[in-house]
């Protein structure tokens, strides 16, 4: 009587985990959200516009003034030319942006590439859509993905490619190289690629995020997805953006007016005027976000855990064996958050298949206090996970 794909899910290892923390009192590293409550004009701006603005249904494909403003911001930080009119649609989060893509764009049967590990909601919603996860796994300590590994992954019937980049989970920002060498194979097979690029303000270390949009042969085979809620450290407005050519488009906007059909307009209207004048904002949150990684890397490197490098996202890992840590991550975690008091996620639930155990994910958007003591009391259940395993 119940769908298997969905009936088949277990609980998210996110909920799961901060489930955990809230019942036992832990400090959350694991969910990606911000201690921050964002930028005061632009929820300012909201206030003002649920009180004095209009509350009614706005356009199924957003606000004229937010699409305007998407569409001059992406020209002006990333040398994109969207029409506004034509290729920029609003909708209720990127997670609904890419329930759109795959709704809107998979037949029965075509292979979609995907790289893992993943954002948990690809898959259950690719299968629904009637498509074939083709998975390429990635490995630390750089996630990187090679020649070899896309000629295995794609083949005549690869109809879809999805990309994250800056990557959830491992805070890799991928390098021009690897770019083009996925472009080059998007023309060849005639694969129109969903760009998952919902950190790309939350860059550091002089990495420079580049929309694949913007490579040849890209502009009309790409959907690039962003996220008003990650630009503003604001999780729980659930604002974002497709932009893709006019004819993706046109397939899109037929699957967002039967999945939400619209957004709250006051959010709306408040992530345009943030767009159009929040320039200190986008300038000074990631600085900010910077000193909280190297703040973190800095507390696990003096109580001799091993980290990996990350250039964008909340996001920070670190390796367990190499930290001398012989639990896998997903038992280290639920010691970590029910004995000594911190709840982080382990990397292997990002896979479906040969899964890398050996790797926690941890988030560094919190105050420092918070990074403090979570950093001591990581340290306390390795020392448990040692006496235990000794």
């Amino acid at each position: 009587m119940v769908n298997s794909i969905y009936a088949a899910l277990p609980t998210t290892v996110f909920a799961e985990m901060s489930g955990l923390a809230a019942q036992l009192g832990a400090i959350n590293l694991g969910q990606g959200f911000p201690d921050d409550p964002g930028p005061e004009a632009v929820r300012a701006k909201a206030a003002d516009a649920v009180l004095n603005g209009y509350n009614q249904y706005p356009p199924m494909t957003g606000l004229p003034e937010l699409r305007q403003a998407v569409a001059a911001h992406y020209n002006a930080t990333q040398g994109l030319d969207l029409d506004w009119a034509g290729e920029v649609t609003i909708t209720s989060g990127a997670t609904e942006a890419l329930a759109v893509s795959f709704f809107g764009l998979i037949e029965p049967g075509d292979e979609v590439i995907v790289f893992q590990p993943f954002y948990d909601s690809y898959l259950p919603v690719i299968r629904r859509a009637g498509g074939v996860p083709r998975l390429v796994t990635l490995k630390p300590p750089h996630w990187r993905f090679d020649r070899a590994m896309l000629e295995a992954a794609f083949s005549a019937r690869t109809r879809l490619v999805v990309l994250n980049n800056p990557m959830n989970p491992t805070g890799v920002v991928l390098p021009d190289e690897d770019l083009v060498l996925l472009a080059a194979f998007c023309v060849a097979h005639d694969a129109v690629v969903v760009c998952d690029e919902v950190w790309e303000k939350v860059v550091f270390s002089g990495a420079r995020h580049r929309p694949l949009m913007s490579y040849p042969g890209m502009r009309e085979r790409t959907v690039k997805i962003g996220s008003a809620g990650k630009m503003f450290g604001l999780t729980g407005w659930k604002v974002g953006y497709l932009c893709a050519a006019p004819a993706l488009t046109h397939a899109l906007t037929r699957a967002h007016q039967f999945l939400t059909f619209t957004t709250p307009p006051n959010l709306q209207t408040a992530v345009a005027w943030g767009l159009e004048n929040a320039h200190d904002w986008f300038r000074e949150m990631p600085a900010g976000l910077e000193r909280s990684r190297d703040r973190m890397a800095e507390g696990l490197r003096r109580e001799g855990f091993s980290v990996l490098p990350a250039d964008g996202t909340y996001f920070l890992c670190m390796d367990l064996m190499a930290s001398g840590i012989e639990e896998g991550d997903r038992d280290f975690c639920l010691r970590a958050v029910k004995e000594a008091g911190v709840a982080a996620i382990p990397v292997s639930a990002f896979y479906e298949t040969e899964p890398v155990t050996g790797i926690v994910r941890l988030c560094f958007s919190k105050a420092d206090d918070t990074l403090d003591e979570g950093v001591r009391r990581l340290a306390r259940a390795r020392d448990l996970s040692r006496a235990t395993t000794a």
